[in-house]
C-alpha cells in the first residue's frame, strides 16, 4: 500500500486475496465490490446546545441520534447533582425516545429517504419534548444490540489548533474473524447492522451500507475548534457523547469528571436499563422505585477521548476514559 496507494488495495493484489478468502468460505464477493469502493467527502451535521454547535457524520452512522438528544435536553435547567435520580430519568427518557427514531428510520441515505432536517426539525423535536415532559417514553424500537468493543478512537490538536476527530472499529471481538493470509487483513462485520425485514429502510441490500454505530464528533464555539471528541462503546456511543456534552456544559464538570461519572443505558429494544456499579448509594433503587428494570453490567459502558481548547489561556486540555486503555498527552 505504501508503494502503490489504494489501488493496490482495493484493485490490486490485496482485494484478490480478501475476494480468495471470501469466496472459499462460500462468500459471493467479486473483484468489482472492492473496485468501486469509495470514500466520500460529506458535510457534517450539527445542533446548537448550550451556544456551542455540535458537530456529527451525516448518516449512515448514528451521530445524528446524539445531536436529537442534546436537542431533546435543551429545554431541561441542569439542577444541581448530574447524578440525581430525576436528571438520570430525563437522559433514559430522551435517550429512549432519540435511539427509537433511529431504529425506525436510520439507513444508508442512497437508498433510504431520510432528512436529516427533518428529523432534527422543531416539529419532530416539539413533539418528541412533549412524550418527554408527560410519561415515561414508549419502547418503540427493537434494535437486537450486539456486543462491540474492538474501536480506537484519536483527538488530536497541533500547535496551529488544527484539529481531528477520528474513530475506527472492526465492531465485534476481531470483527468477523475471517483474516486474508495472504496480506493478514482483519475483516470487519459490520454487516451484522443490517435489518432482515425487507420493508426497513435499513433492509440488507447489495452495495449498500448499514447503519453504523461509530461516530467521531467535534465541539466548535465561535468559529473556533472547541473540542474535538468521541466515545466508543456500540450502540452506547450517541448517548456517551449527549451525556459528556451534558455534564460538561449544563454542570460544569471538566473533561476527566464528565469522564469518569457512573453511565447508564436503556438498551435498545429492551426495557432493562444498564447500569455501571459506580452510582452513590441510593440512585439505582430510586430509579427502581419509580418503575425501571435496572440490569448491574459487569463491563464498563463506553470509553471516551477528548481535547479541549481554552482559546482565552492557550491551553490544551486532555482527558481519556479510565474504562478504556488510553492515554492524553502533550507534546
Amino acid at each position: 500500500i505504501g508503494e502503490g496507494g489504494r489501488d493496490v488495495f482495493y484493485r490490486g493484489d490485496v482485494a484478490a486475496g480478501i475476494v480468495e478468502r471470501l469466496r472459499s468460505l462460500g462468500g459471493l464477493h467479486t473483484l468489482e465490490d472492492f473496485a468501486i469502493a469509495q470514500g466520500e467527502y460529506v458535510a457534517p451535521i450539527k445542533q446548537v446546545y448550550r451556544g456551542r454547535e455540535v458537530y456529527e457524520c451525516p448518516p449512515n452512522g448514528q451521530g445524528v441520534v446524539a445531536l436529537l438528544m442534546l436537542a431533546l435536553l435543551d429545554d431541561e435547567p441542569a439542577r444541581g447533582d448530574p447524578l440525581s435520580p430525576d436528571r438520570l430519568q430525563i437522559e433514559v427518557e430522551a435517550a429512549r425516545l432519540a435511539y427509537a427514531m433511529r431504529d425506525k428510520l436510520l439507513a444508508d441515505p442512497e437508498f433510504a429517504g431520510m432528512r436529516i432536517d427533518e428529523f432534527l426539525s422543531p416539529r419532530i423535536v416539539d413533539a418528541l419534548k412533549s412524550r418527554l415532559k408527560h410519561a415515561r417514553a414508549k419502547l418503540v424500537g427493537m434494535t437486537e444490540t450486539v456486543e462491540h468493543t474492538d474501536t480506537v478512537y484519536i483527538a488530536v490538536v497541533d500547535r496551529d489548533r488544527m484539529a481531528v476527530s477520528f474513530i475506527n472499529s472492526l465492531f465485534n471481538f476481531f470483527g468477523s474473524g475471517i483474516v486474508a493470509p495472504r496480506s493478514g487483513v482483519l475483516l470487519h462485520n459490520r454487516g451484522q447492522s443490517f435489518s432482515l425485514d425487507p420493508k426497513h429502510p435499513n433492509a440488507i441490500a447489495p452495495r449498500k451500507r448499514p447503519m453504523h454505530t461509530i461516530i467521531p464528533g467535534m465541539v466548535m464555539r465561535e468559529g473556533r475548534v472547541e473540542m474535538p471528541f468521541g466515545v466508543m462503546g456500540g450502540h452506547y456511543q450517541a448517548m456517551g457523547h449527549a451525556h459528556v456534552l451534558s455534564k460538561m456544559f449544563d454542570f460544569g464538570l471538566d473533561l476527566q469528571e464528565a469522564f469518569d461519572l457512573p453511565r447508564l443505558f436503556p438498551r435498545p429494544g429492551s426495557d432493562a436499563i444498564d447500569a455501571e456499579s459506580t452510582f452513590p448509594p441510593g440512585v439505582l433503587d430510586e430509579l427502581r422505585r419509580r418503575g425501571f428494570e435496572i440490569s448491574p453490567v459487569p463491563s464498563p459502558l463506553g470509553g471516551a477521548q477528548a481535547v479541549r481548547v481554552d482559546w482565552r489561556t492557550g491551553v490544551l486540555h486532555g482527558a481519556s476514559d479510565p474504562r478504556k486503555d488510553g492515554c492524553a498527552l502533550g507534546y
